[in-house]
């Protein structure tokens, strides 16, 4: 970093309105020629005022207390001045005044810094940088950590400084009693909270990450999907009632193409085209990750786009399918099983497990394959989607041992 010109006056100021009595103790923060000013909290008289020394003059205790002082708020805007240097940090008059006026302090309370990262986010869901979704988890995050500091702690706020291990295993130890969240739930609010630590590490804020210590790692959870059998009886289930057989044919859409709700719901006719085979594919990219994703359509997912093409609000919207708000939707779901004789609550992550494991894998698909269809950065996250079932183990080794059959004949008949 290249030297910068600093400088540092002490002077006196005239207080406004002037009065007969001691003038302001000022210091002047002087950076390349720009300059600021601070109040030092004193006053003094103008009489016994040495400009030159930029000091008290006499010898009295009083000038002697008010020469210390001055001592001490020197070497305090040079050390905030190394400090700069050291860390790298662009050097200003208004850094070094917000470091003697206590601004930057202030600036770095945990809740100010929490707001402010929710504040950016908020303005960015506009731009589909982030979805409400996002937004509303780093705000109950924000919330729940805030709430579980005043009842545990009697704080409103904490400096960024005092977050240790003790306060993230206590914060574990609150969401998972008093909140009652199992341990995926807490670690992932955790998370949340985590952002913003490391965000203050990030900038320099802190030294190091202070809750490197705490384990984030989360419990393996058992896939839910929908074997072929329970799939084929919610296709062909007769459904009478519009609006359920609408949710119905999303749902199986969704099956049939691993499709999350985001992404279902914003699915438009553009987005459809004519991939490498001359078979129509749904081209996009995942409005949660920005990862593109390539599915092609097989033959009932046409039938029921065809269905809705001249539906209302798929006119109006340009869209491929009439979806319902995620509520209402998530609601008739719940009277799509009971009709049908599913035992198990079907949401639109059963959906996409289901297209990985019983419409996919079970039938020869690839991970490799999988993973682009499902729109993931790493192979891993497929994994936790699809699960390998006994018959494709038994499906492999049948292949296996016709393999190994048909190469012991052959060694025998060139014996």
């Amino acid at each position: 970093m290249l030297e910068k010109s600093v400088g540092f006056l002490f002077l006196l100021r005239k207080p406004s309105p002037f009065r007969k009595g001691p003038w302001l103790l000022n210091l002047r923060i002087t950076v390349d020629g720009i300059a600021k000013e601070l109040s030092l909290k004193r006053r003094w008289e103008i009489g016994r005022w040495d400009s030159n020394k930029q000091r008290a003059a006499g010898t009295k205790e009083d000038a002697r207390a008010l020469n210390v002082y001055i001592d001490l708020i020197l070497a305090k805007a040079q050390g905030a001045r190394a400090n700069m240097i050291e860390k790298e940090q662009h050097i200003t008059a208004q850094g070094i005044k917000d470091v003697l006026s206590g601004a930057t302090e202030r600036r770095r309370m945990f809740k100010l810094v929490f707001e402010d990262h929710n504040k950016e986010m908020a303005a960015l869901v506009d731009k589909k940088e982030y979805s409400p979704a996002t937004l509303e988890r780093f705000t109950t995050a924000k919330n729940f950590f805030f709430e579980f500091l005043e009842i545990q702690h009697k704080l409103k706020d904490i400096n960024i400084h005092s977050l240790n291990l003790e306060i993230v295993k206590g914060f574990y130890l609150w969401l998972r009693t008093t909140r009652n969240c199992n341990h995926n739930s807490a670690t992932k609010y955790i998370t949340n909270v985590k952002k913003i630590v490391l965000l203050c590490v990030k900038h320099g804020w802190l030294k190091s990450d202070p809750w490197a210590l705490f384990d984030m790692s989360l419990d393996e959870v058992d896939t839910v999907f929908l074997t072929k059998a329970q799939l084929e009886t919610l296709i062909h289930k007769p459904i009478e009632n519009e609006r359920l057989s609408i949710v119905r044919d999303v749902f199986v859409f969704s099956c049939l193409t691993g499709l999350a709700y985001a992404d279902i719901s914003n699915l438009k006719l553009t987005e459809l085209s004519i991939g490498i085979d001359g078979k129509i594919w749904i081209q996009k990219k995942r409005k949660k990750s920005k990862v593109p994703f390539k599915v092609p359509l097989l033959a009932r997912t046409l039938e029921i786009i065809e269905k809705y093409k001249s539906h209302p609000r798929c006119i109006k919207f340009g869209s491929v399918l009439p979806v319902l708000s995620n509520s209402t939707y998530n609601e008739y779901l719940k009277e799509i099983a009971a009709l049908c004789g599913i035992d198990i609550g079907l949401t639109t992550h059963v959906a996409r497990h289901t297209f990985a494991t019983t419409v996919t894998l079970l039938n020869g698909i690839s991970l490799i394959a999988l993973r682009d269809m499902l729109g993931h950065k790493r192979i891993s996250q497929t994994e936790h989607y699809a699960k390998v079932l006994p018959i494709m183990i038994s499906n492999e080794m049948e292949v296996l041992e016709q393999k190994l059959e048909r190469g012991i004949v052959k060694s025998k008949i060139g014996e």
